[in-house]
């Protein structure tokens, strides 16, 4: 990828909320063709979104507005970062398209398929881009994408992603005593703040296959060339957390995924737990084509870093060359000039909601399901 042009003016950015994870804010407002101009987000919100909302204008030295439709009526910008609670993402990315200005979007673009196509519609609409936060820039899926476009593998065939994330979610399965209160989504959430393990940021309970599976299924997508998922089959369990477990929601599940071209396709995914892996969670990408196979350990190249007197919560695995979030950044910029497309964008993820919803679908019946895939 060749560097945007420096020398333009800065394209001028607006985070519109900034409660479920600061990471890609803080990527855009890092790249030389961004500047952040304000936060905004709805006075109605409650207190503690305002104060993470607050904290991050204040260590950027900008405003914070509490009326996203004012600060998108009177401030001038160009685009927007939208990071709020999952199932406000759409909600916002709409606002902010219908005015005319480009999108970046955390993950998961919504729970909901209807949610999504909206947003896909006033994209389309108003000719603007939108960006969905993602990890393709990783340098191992880099080069897995080379692999397959190079041909060392030949025609693919078959795929398959373990994407088994050595987090914690709390207290662990079976440490609820009789006669305590289930565990409160929301509650638990804030909480997990502090250490960056809340990735189901909001009112409504997320499985991992909603929170993480738009990761995994964006390698799918970025390795199989577009290939639409047309049916899968899955099964889902809450294994490992008592938080899922009191929400109804999975923390492990894998589905099998049947292809466009004839590719088979496979997933394993899961919250596992910090004492279930010693490095980050076993995550690779297993790949089999005509010609030969190939298996990428996408935490690669990383280093162990051990020292006298290491803490035991002190983590010694350390990626390096990850320039992903500068490259997606980069990847906006080039969209917004018209250079290149979104390396994930709305409709790709929106088909993603929809190999999610059949998945889960598919786990509570039993059946495979077919997916509700969108062409345009």
């Amino acid at each position: 990828m060749n560097p945007t042009d420096r020398d333009k003016e800065p394209f001028r950015v607006g985070v519109l909320s900034v409660v479920k994870h600061d990471y890609h804010p803080r990527a855009i407002a890092a790249h030389p063709r961004f500047e952040l101009r304000f936060v905004a987000d709805e006075e109605s919100r409650p207190d503690w979104t305002h104060e993470r909302n607050a904290l991050f204008a204040e260590e950027f030295g900008i405003p914070y507005l509490r009326a996203v439709k004012d600060a998108l009526g009177t401030e001038k910008i160009d685009a927007v970062a939208v990071s709020p609670e999952a199932e406000r993402h759409c909600e916002l990315a709409i606002k902010a398209a219908e005015r005319g200005l480009h999108v970046v979007v955390d993950k998961p673009l919504s729970t909901t398929i209807a949610a999504c196509d909206s947003l896909v519609d006033a994209v389309r609409e108003n000719g603007v881009q939108c960006l969905v936060w993602n990890r393709n820039y990783l340098p191992a899926l880099i080069q897995a994408r080379e692999a397959v476009r190079s041909g060392k593998v030949g025609r693919l065939k078959a795929i398959h992603c373990d994407f088994y994330f050595s987090k914690d979610a709390g207290p662990p399965l079976g440490t609820r005593k009789e006669g305590d209160p289930p565990i409160e989504w929301l509650e638990r959430q804030l909480e997990a703040h502090a250490d960056g393990s809340d990735g189901g940021v909001g009112a409504s309970p997320m499985g991992e296959l909603e929170v993480e599976g738009v990761y995994p299924l964006a390698y799918v997508d970025l390795l199989t060339e577009g290939a639409a998922v047309e049916k899968v089959f899955a099964r889902t369990a809450s294994h490992f957390h008592q938080a899922h477990a009191d929400n109804e929601v999975d923390d492990l599940a894998s589905v099998v995924m049947e292809i466009e071209g004839g590719i088979i396709g496979s997933l394993c995914i899961g919250r596992i737990g910090a004492e279930s892996h010693p490095d980050i969670g076993e995550i690779k990408i297993r790949l089999v084509g005509t010609d030969g196979a190939a298996v990428i350990s996408e935490a690669r190249p990383e280093v162990s870093i051990h020292y006298k007197g290491q803490p035991d919560n002190d983590f010694r695995n350390r990626r390096i060359a990850d320039r992903n979030n500068y490259l997606l950044a980069e990847n906006f910029a080039r969209a917004i000039d018209g250079e290149e497309e979104p390396v994930l964008g709305c409709l790709a993820a929106r088909n993603i909601c929809a190999v999610v919803t059949a998945a889960l679908e598919s786990a509570e019946t039993g059946r495979s399901v077919e997916v509700d895939n969108r062409k345009k």
